[in-house]
């Protein structure tokens, strides 16, 4: 009996041995095939055709693990620029979306997107219908409120109201800025492009809102709105004045048209007629214009010497006098707050070739030049392409031309006029 008892424990602790046995072969086997899974699934892993033949959804869409460390590199490069990653979209949504959108809507809302990421404040878009009204003006005669405009960062305002004129009997006053033509505000007006709507035909009439603010530089300001008719002016460009008690010719230009350099030679020669023996250019007011009028012009002033640099993505260029002036009598130069542009160039030569004194305020700061590129699908660009730079090299844009002698109107009469006579008249005396 005692022998059966021991068989019986010797036979229990055998299959005890055994069934431990097989648990750490099980467990051992386990530990392998894991092994080689991890093994087949990073061999597989990057092979996304691979694995969608085996049923497995990509977890990420568009990127390709097997590329090498050179062609991610060239990627990011490529991706650098805004056509590759619009390219991106587009490929996408024409490959996997059920929906579609407007080529043109898109077109004219993404290119004008570019105007408010710029630093360049007068980049903008102009679709088709509004880039070929901006051609038609060029076409037609002006017809307008009785306004001269400028622009200060892309933005049209006034420097001048002519008397009686539509516009200055409804309150218009200079540095108003425009803010809606005829109910659109979907655009910061430039000055071109109120120039483009009040080019309409004599007795039509155009409803604009207005905002005035406390200086130039503000924001916000009041808001006005005047409904006006159009009506064809002929304001003389270039007028003219003889002071004789001091023998000073006096000259305003009031913006650089195709003929001012034309205009100022005659004035010049019909004041000197007169017995001027000395000049007084008055500048205030004046937004520019052709810049090729302000190199003629202030080469009737200056016998040699550089007018203007040009700063472009090619270098700098320099455009000078042409060595035949209509005058070497003393000149005495006005400026304001809105002399901008190709009128800020001719202060600028004059007052660095020493050949005139300025009078007034800093000038506005607008030296650039801006281009309307057409393009190929229909509409155009307009952007920044040139600076103009002082004959010294000094920078115009944003920082104006700043007088010889500051001087601000404040009170009655004009005494900027008054003090640039009596300095030219004073340079006969010491003669």
């Amino acid at each position: 009996m005692a022998d059966r008892g021991n068989n019986q424990r010797t036979a229990a602790r055998t299959r005890k041995r055994r069934a431990r046995s097989y648990r750490l072969i099980r467990v051992f086997l386990a530990v392998i095939l894991m092994c080689a899974a991890f093994a087949v699934g990073f061999v597989v892993r990057g092979h996304s055709g691979f694995l969608q033949s085996l049923g497995f959804p990509s977890a990420i869409t568009g990127i390709d693990s097997t590329e090498t460390a050179e062609q991610a590199a060239a990627k990011k490069d490529v991706y650098n620029a805004l056509s590759a990653r619009v390219a991106e979209v587009e490929d996408i949504l024409s490959t996997d979306s059920l929906d579609t959108y407007n080529l043109d809507e898109v077109t004219e809302s993404a290119l004008s997107a570019f105007g408010p990421a710029s630093n360049d404040p007068y980049l903008r878009y102009y679709s088709s219908d509004r880039y070929n009204a901006l051609l038609n003006t060029q076409d037609e005669g002006y017809a307008g409120i009785g306004v001269l405009f400028s622009e200060y960062n892309g933005q049209a305002y006034v420097v001048d109201v002519f008397e009686e004129a539509p516009a200055q009997l409804e309150g218009v006053q200079e540095g108003d800025f425009v803010v809606a033509v005829n109910g659109d505000r979907s655009q910061t007006w430039s000055r071109s492009e109120v120039a483009a709507v009040l080019s309409q035909s004599e007795g039509s009439t155009v409803v604009i809102t207005w905002r005035r603010p406390e200086s130039l530089e503000a924001d916000g300001g009041e808001e006005f709105t005047t409904t006006l008719e159009c009506a064809e002016y002929n304001e003389e460009n270039v007028t003219t004045e003889y002071n004789s008690d001091r023998r000073v010719g006096y000259i305003k230009v009031k913006q650089f048209t195709q003929n001012s350099a034309t205009l100022v030679q005659d004035a010049l020669v019909d004041l000197e007629s007169q017995g001027a023996r000395a000049f007084v250019l008055d500048l205030r007011d004046n937004p520019g214009g052709y810049l090729s009028q302000a190199v003629d012009l202030a080469s009737l002033f200056m016998s040699s010497g550089t007018v203007v640099e040009v700063q472009t993505v090619d270098g700098q260029s320099a455009k000078a006098a042409s060595g035949q002036p209509a005058t070497n009598m003393p000149l005495v130069v006005i400026t304001n707050k809105n002399t901008a542009a190709a009128a800020e160039v001719v202060a600028a030569a004059l007052k660095e070739s020493q050949r005139a004194t300025l009078v007034g305020t800093t000038t506005l700061g607008k030296g650039s030049v801006q281009v309307l590129h057409e393009l190929t699908f229909g509409g155009a660009m307009r952007y920044t392409a040139a600076y103009y730079l002082t004959p010294e090299g000094h920078a115009i844009d944003q920082a104006g031309v700043t007088p010889t002698v500051s001087l601000d109107n404040s009170g009655d009469g004009d005494a900027q006029k008054d003090y640039a006579i009596e300095a030219a008249a004073s340079r006969i005396q010491a003669e």
